[in-house]
């Protein structure tokens, strides 16, 4: 029985706390303020961006609270049904994570790459169904364990945690791990040192023939937001490695779990990928942080201390005045 100490229950329901909070609100401020602003909600970027989101603020509603009462009672205390709904979203909003990310990356090669397509590509029509294609894989392969047809849903009784379940020694978690993750990652990783080696190899072609440059290598330089996006969106998916990595090599090294403190740490850091994104965008986009700006702005406290600030600032410049 894997026995984890009060301490370490204890952080774990604070870090699951601390990302419940702070997850939604992060992520429901970047779908509204996407959504709200108009030169970022047309772009077809800013549809897999929301994916994202969207699939982060449902891991954070949804999972972590449980997860907390899970650390919080050590045992799981919520039931059967509760049991088999925890990892359907656990598993399901991972797969549309990794997979949105994968549409991100596709989006920043085709742009960059075959600029000339690009439009041609990324319709309404197609865009809407790549996005129903990642949802619909990510969580339709979870149907199979929940109605048992390919292993099954239940509790783990050595971790107290609701997992997927061997059925006649067979279950979809090394599938899902191999189709939903690890072939995703690897696409990733090819397309951004396509895009990198490719922008390297014109850069010098520019530089060696700047006065004869073709429009197709200015169209790499068109626009500096493109650049800083395309490394924002690298950024991500880095980060995202750095945050599933440790569990993922936690769960092959120790898969018996003879150390239990160690799968804890590796699961916060896990957990804390659903929180980062947000922060990325506004540190590293012009655009994204312009959005939060106007949405921030709306709000009523906000909006109260920017008056404040600008009537203030407005009577010390008449002081000055009539000084």
């Amino acid at each position: 029985m894997v026995v984890y100490t009060y301490p370490i229950s204890m952080f774990a329901t604070v870090a699951a706390g601390f990302v419940f909070v702070f997850g939604i609100i992060g992520n429901l401020l970047t779908i509204i303020a996407l959504l709200k602003y108009h030169k970022l909600r047309k772009h077809p970027t800013t549809a897999f961006v929301l994916s994202l989101s969207t699939s982060d603020l449902f891991f954070c509603a949804v999972n972590m609270p449980l997860t907390a009462i899970r650390f919080l009672h050590q045992q799981w205390t919520l039931g059967d049904d509760l049991c088999k709904v925890f990892p359907v979203f656990f598993y399901g909003n991972v797969a549309v994570s990794v997979l949105s990310m994968v549409g991100l990356t596709i989006n920043r090669y085709t742009l960059i790459l075959h600029p000339s397509r690009y439009s041609k590509i990324y319709t309404p029509l197609s865009l809407s169904f790549q996005l129903f294609m990642i949802w619909a894989f990510s969580f339709g392969i979870m149907l199979l364990p929940l109605f048992e047809i390919w292993g099954t849903l239940g509790l783990d009784e050595e971790t107290f945690s609701c997992t997927i379940l061997k059925k006649n020694d067979t279950s979809p978690k090394k599938f899902i791990f191999l189709f939903g993750i690890l072939v995703p990652c690897i696409i990733i990783s090819i397309s951004y040192s396509c895009i990198f080696y490719t922008v390297h190899k014109q850069r010098a072609k520019l530089k060696a023939h700047s006065a004869n440059s073709s429009g197709r290598i200015e169209s790499f330089f068109r626009s500096k937001e493109d650049c800083r996006l395309t490394l924002t969106l690298l950024t991500i998916y880095v980060c995202f490695l750095v945050c599933f990595l440790p569990l993922m090599l936690a769960n092959v090294i120790d898969d018996d779990g003879s150390y239990a403190n160690l799968h804890v740490f590796a699961s916060v850091l896990a957990w804390m990928s659903a929180v980062i994104n947000p922060f990325i965008y506004a540190i590293g986009s012009q655009n994204y942080r312009h959005a939060y700006t106007k949405l921030l702005s709306e709000l009523c406290f906000w909006k109260t201390n920017v008056e404040l600030r600008s009537f203030d600032e407005a009577n010390k410049s008449r002081t000055v005045d009539h000084l």
